[in-house]
C-alpha cells in the first residue's frame, strides 16, 4: 500500500455517528497512515477515543482481505480468485436465483456504516437493477423506534433536531438508555460543560453506568420498564400542574387523548413496575421542570424493545407536555449509533424508503425518483420485509442474498437461528473488509475498500453532512463497493446508471433527494469542505443548511407537533421460575458493534480481550461464581459462556452482556426476535435468561435464585 500525498488528509473516524474529525498523515512502514488531532473540526474539537486513535491498523494487510475469495465445490472451502470470476459467480447466483424463484428470491442486506452514496447506489440496484423488494439493513437494529417516534411526532425524523453544541447551554438533560462514556466518549464533554456550566443532569439505566457517574440523579429501573417510567414521570408533571399549557395549546394536537393514558400511571404503580421509589421519581420531574430550557435524549437502551417506539413517543410526550421541544435549548433527541445511522436510513437501502427519506408507498415520490433513475415509476418493486424478517426468511422465500458492510451472524438477535438460516441460502455474496463470521459463510467473497481509501459522505447524530476523504490508496486487489456494484449492475445488464465515482454518485443522490424530507440538493463536496458540514435539509447551494428544526413549526401538515396516546405493557418475554433473571446487552468502549474490524486491533483487544457476564454481587453468590469464573447464561433461544464480572452497579435482578463477539460469549444467541409493531425492531434489550456457575457447584438452587432477584423488583 502506497499513500497519495505526504500533506495531512483532513477526514473523519470509521465508527460512531459522532464522526470524529481526524487528520490523517501518511508515513513510512506498516502503519500506513497516522492519526493527528483536528482540533477545529466542532463536533470533537481534537478529542478521539482508542477506536479512533487505532482505526488505521486495520488498513494493514495483515488483519484484512485483500483479494477476492471463492469456494470450491469439491472442497467446500474459500480459494483465491480473480475479479473477474467473483464477480461471473455473484451474477450467476442472482441471476439464476431470479430466474427460477423470481425477483423477490433475491435479497440485499446493507449496513448502517456505508456512505451515503454507497446506501443510495445499493438501494438504486436491488430495485432497478434486482427488481427486488427485498432490501434492508442493520441500522434498522439501532434506531429505527426513534424514528418512528420522531415521524408519527415531529413528521420527520433526525437523530438530533440541534447540534451538540447546544447540549452544555441548556438547563437540564435527561438521558435514557445511554452510556456516552464507552459508546461515544468524545461526546461525553458536553455532558461535562453542561454540569460546569450549572446544567443538570439526569441519567436513567439498570446499570450505574460511567456516564451515570456523572449525573445529579441517576433512576435504575429493571429493563423494559422505561416506558412505565416515562408515563410515571409525566403523570406527575400533570398533577403538580407543571404542563406548559400555553405550548400545549398553540403548538401540538392530541393532548387530551395522551393525557387520559397518563393519569392510568400513578407513581406507586409505576414504582412496582419499575424499581425505581418514587421519591426519585418525584426529584428527577422536579429537576427537569425547575430549568428554564431541557433535552431528553434517548438511545439503545429504550428503544431496543418490543415496544420501543412507544416509549420514545412516551418521552416526547414528556417533552412537548413540559414545553421543552421546538425551541432554543430544548427539544428531543435520539443518539444515534453507527457511524452513518442517520444517512444510511435516508437514502433508500431500508426496506421501504427511497432517496431523499421519500416514502416507497408514496406515488409523487416513485414519480420522481424514477424519473432521476430512467425508470418506469411502475418497475419499482413496494415495500419489503424488515431487518429481522429478511434474515428470517433466508433459505425458504429468500433464496440468494448479497450483504454489503454487516456481520448478522453476530449482530442479529436469536443469532444461532440467523446463522443456520444463512447457511441454508442457495447462495451468499458478502463485500467486506474483512474476514468477518458471516463472510466466512459465503460462496464468494469481496475484499471493499474502507474509510481512509476512498472518498464519501456521511451524515452524522446532528444530521450533520460530512466527507471522508480518500488519504492513502488501498492494496491492488481491493475495489469499493461502487465498483463491485458497478461491475455486476454491468454484467447484469445495465451498463449505465452505476458509475463508480462517488462525487457522480453524490450528485444524482442530490437530484434525487430533493424536495423529499431530507433533502440534499444545496450540498456539495465544496460545501461541505468549507463549512465543516453542512446540516439537511438545504434544498439549494444558496441555502445554509437546518442546524435547529422545528423552531418555527414541526414538520406535519398543520405544523403542530403530535401526542401520540401509549400505555405500558409488559416485555415480549417476562421473567419467571425458569427463566428468572433479566439479561441486558450493549456495548464497551474498546469494541464496536460486531467487532469485525475492532477485535483485529492489539491495542483495543488489550483492554478488552472477550466477553464477560456483569451480575451483581448478591446474585453472585446466591448462584456461587467467583470473580473471573465461567458463567453460563441460557435463554429460550440458546446458551452463552463467559466469565464473571461481579459489581454493585447492576440491579440484581439484572445481568449484562456486551455483544462484540462471536462463539460461545455471543450474546445475541440468546437475545429475542420478538419485534416493534411500527418500526419492526427486535427486543435486544430485554430477555429472560438462567445464570449457573459452571466452575463449581452452585451456591443455591434456581428456587432460590428466583426468590433472591424477586425481591430486587419491589421497591426500594
Amino acid at each position: 500500500m502506497t499513500s497519495t500525498a505526504t500533506a495531512a488528509t483532513a477526514t473523519h473516524c470509521p465508527y460512531c455517528a459522532l464522526q470524529c474529525g481526524m487528520n490523517l498523515r501518511p508515513v513510512a512502514g506498516d502503519a500506513v497512515v497516522e492519526v493527528e488531532e483536528r482540533t477545529a473540526f466542532p463536533v470533537n474539537r481534537g478529542a478521539l477515543c482508542g477506536k479512533g486513535r487505532s482505526a488505521p491498523a486495520v488498513l494493514s494487510s495483515a488483519v484484512r482481505l485483500t483479494g477476492p475469495l471463492v469456494r470450491d465445490p469439491a472442497s467446500g472451502q474459500l480459494e483465491p480468485a480473480g475479479w473477474d470470476e467473483a464477480l461471473a459467480r455473484i451474477a450467476e447466483g442472482l441471476r439464476g436465483t431470479r430466474a427460477e424463484h423470481g425477483a423477490d428470491a433475491v435479497g440485499v442486506f446493507g449496513g448502517g456504516g456505508l456512505t451515503n452514496e454507497k446506501a443510495y447506489a445499493l438501494g438504486k440496484f436491488a430495485r432497478v437493477v434486482l427488481g427486488t423488494s427485498q432490501i434492508d439493513y442493520n441500522g434498522r437494529f439501532c434506531m429505527s423506534s426513534a424514528a418512528a417516534a420522531h415521524q408519527r411526532a415531529f413528521g420527520l425524523d433526525r437523530g438530533l433536531p440541534f447540534p451538540l453544541e447546544d447540549i452544555p447551554r441548556t438547563g437540564c438533560v435527561i438521558l435514557v438508555g445511554s452510556n456516552l462514556a464507552e459508546t461515544m466518549p468524545p461526546a461525553l464533554r458536553y455532558l461535562t460543560e453542561l454540569r460546569e456550566n450549572g446544567g443538570r443532569l439526569i441519567v436513567i439505566d439498570p446499570r450505574r453506568t460511567r456516564t451515570a457517574e456523572q449525573a445529579d440523579l441517576h433512576l435504575a429501573p429493571r429493563p423494559g420498564t422505561d416506558l412505565a417510567l416515562a408515563l410515571g414521570m409525566l403523570h406527575l408533571v400533570v398533577s403538580q400542574g407543571r404542563v406548559d399549557e400555553d405550548f400545549v395549546r398553540e403548538r401540538t394536537s392530541g393532548w387530551d387523548e395522551a393525557r387520559a393514558g397518563v393519569m392510568a400511571h400513578w407513581p406507586e404503580l409505576v414504582e412496582r413496575l419499575t424499581g425505581v421509589p418514587v421519591p426519585q421519581l418525584r426529584a428527577a420531574v422536579e429537576m427537569f421542570c425547575d430549568a428554564e430550557s431541557g433535552m431528553v435524549l434517548t438511545a439503545r437502551g429504550p428503544e431496543q424493545q418490543a415496544k420501543g417506539t412507544d416509549t420514545v413517543g412516551a418521552w416526547i410526550n414528556f417533552a412537548l407536555a413540559t414545553g421543552r421541544a421546538g425551541r432554543p435549548l430544548s427539544g428531543y433527541g435520539c443518539l444515534t449509533g453507527q457511524g452513518n445511522g442517520q444517512g444510511g436510513r435516508e437514502h433508500g437501502q431500508k426496506a421501504d424508503q427511497l432517496p431523499g427519506y421519500r416514502k416507497l408507498t408514496d406515488p409523487a415520490a416513485r414519480r420522481h425518483v424514477a424519473e432521476v433513475w430512467g425508470v418506469d415509476p411502475e418497475s419499482l418493486p413496494g415495500p419489503g420485509r424488515s431487518a429481522y424478517e429478511l434474515l428470517d426468511a433466508l433459505g425458504t422465500e429468500v433464496r440468494s442474498l448479497l450483504v454489503m458492510g454487516s456481520n448478522p451472524v453476530v449482530s442479529a438477535p436469536h443469532a444461532g437461528h440467523v446463522e443456520e438460516r444463512l447457511r441454508s441460502l442457495d447462495f451468499l455474496a458478502v463485500a467486506d473488509v474483512v474476514l468477518s463470521e458471516t463472510a466466512a459463510l459465503a460462496d464468494v467473497v469481496l475484499p471493499v475498500t474502507q474509510w481512509a481509501e476512498e472518498t464519501g459522505t456521511t451524515t452524522n447524530l446532528e444530521g450533520r453532512v460530512l466527507l471522508r476523504r480518500r488519504a492513502v490508496s488501498a492494496p491492488a486487489g481491493v475495489r469499493s463497493d461502487l465498483d463491485v456494484l458497478h461491475g455486476l449492475a454491468g454484467l447484469l445488464g445495465h451498463g449505465k446508471g452505476f458509475p463508480a465515482d462517488p462525487a457522480e454518485v453524490f450528485d444524482e443522490l442530490r437530484r434525487a433527494s430533493a424536495g423529499g424530507p431530507a433533502d440534499y440538493a444545496g450540498i456539495t463536496y465544496e460545501r461541505i469542505a468549507a463549512e465543516d458540514g453542512v446540516f439537511w435539509p438545504c434544498p439549494d447551494t444558496e441555502h445554509p443548511g437546518t442546524p435547529r428544526l422545528f423552531l418555527d413549526r414541526f414538520a406535519t401538515d398543520d405544523g403542530r407537533a403530535r401526542f401520540v396516546p401509549v400505555t405500558h405493557r409488559p416485555s415480549a418475554e417476562e421473567t419467571d421460575a425458569e427463566f428468572p433473571v433479566v439479561l441486558t446487552t450493549g456495548r464497551v468502549v474498546a469494541q464496536y458493534q460486531s467487532g469485525a474490524q475492532t477485535r483485529r486491533v492489539a491495542e483495543l483487544n488489550a483492554a478488552a480481550p472477550g466477553p464477560f457476564v456483569e451480575l451483581h454481587p448478591r446474585l453472585a453468590e446466591r448462584i456461587g461464581v467467583a470473580e473471573g469464573e465461567p458463567v453460563a447464561v441460557t435463554s429460550r433461544r440458546g446458551r452463552a459462556v463467559a466469565p464473571a464480572r461481579i459489581t454493585a452497579a447492576i440491579r440484581a435482578d439484572t445481568v449484562f452482556m456486551p455483544f462484540h463477539w462471536a462463539g460461545e460469549g455471543r450474546a445475541n444467541t440468546l437475545t429475542n426476535p420478538a419485534l416493534d409493531p411500527v418500526s419492526r425492531m427486535p427486543e435486544f434489550k430485554v430477555c429472560a435468561v438462567r445464570v449457573e456457575a459452571l466452575s463449581q457447584p452452585r451456591g443455591a438452587s434456581q428456587s432460590e435464585v428466583t426468590g433472591a432477584v424477586s425481591a430486587e423488583t419491589q421497591p426500594r
